[in-house]
């Protein structure tokens, strides 16, 4: 079962990586291509030397960007499956479309949606190739609490439950959730490195593009999931 379960979960990973493949190709790489003019001008008007491009432009927005998307959504895809065979029949009694919807809109809060309030994107041009490693450290270490908190959160909506019933648990739960992150990200250091010259709109966008990525990838696999493991338990023939 968790095989079959593993299978529907990469293929579902595998359709949102094409979508938001497209999805890139058509918002996100016009903002790349206007970020990456920016910085050749600004450099340009600092008289320093063009670097030569290890990997062309091209290259980097058509089989780069396909392989790498592509490769992400079957991966979290398959991961995905595996923490929705864990939790299907120990959360309620949810059913299986609908778990899959709730796992994925919690996927894409954890994992994109809080990080990038503290840590959002930033196009070409944007950030001190020295101090990468740290950025990279602190928006990894944001998913990890995001993550642990929710799960806590999770816990405190469960104990609730008996005595407040489900809609105030719920709320409860959510009210922990969004006071301890408020807290962590308050006390977690600030990083701006945005250039003063830099377009703001053109940053918005970007970020925009980047954060309606995870979002396309994250509700394509919980829904198209969520279908196919519904079906599949409709499909089952009854055994007399």
């Amino acid at each position: 079962m968790v095989g079959k379960l593993l299978l529907r979960g990469m293929f579902a990973g595998v359709v949102a990586g094409l979508l938001t493949f497209g999805f890139a190709k058509v918002v996100g790489e016009p903002n790349v291509d206007q970020a990456i003019s920016f910085e050749e001008k600004m450099a340009a008007a600092h008289g320093d030397a063009h670097e030569e491009e290890l990997v062309s432009r091209s290259t980097q927005a058509g089989i780069g960007l396909f392989t790498g998307v592509v490769v992400f959504g079957t991966a979290v895809g398959g991961l995905f499956a595996l923490v929705f065979a864990y939790a299907y029949g120990r959360v309620g009694k949810l059913s299986a479309r609908a778990l899959a919807a709730w796992l994925a809109l919690a996927a894409f809060i954890a994992l994109a949606l809080v990080p990038s309030l503290k840590y959002p994107a930033n196009p070409p041009s944007i950030g001190d190739p020295e101090t990468i490693g740290y950025r990279t450290a602190l928006f990894f270490l944001m998913i990890a609490i995001s993550i642990t908190v929710m799960v806590f959160s999770l816990k405190v909506r469960r104990r609730a439950l008996a005595r407040w019933g489900a809609w105030n648990a719920s709320l409860i739960g959510i009210g922990v959730f969004i006071v301890i992150i408020a807290a962590v990200q308050i006390a977690l250091p600030v990083i701006n490195e945005v250039p003063a010259t830099f377009p703001a709109t053109l940053l918005w966008q970007f970020r925009i593009a980047a954060l309606g990525m995870q979002a396309l990838l994250w509700s394509t696999i919980g829904l198209l999931f969520g279908w196919l493991v519904e079906r599949s338990l409709h499909n089952r023939p009854v055994v007399c």
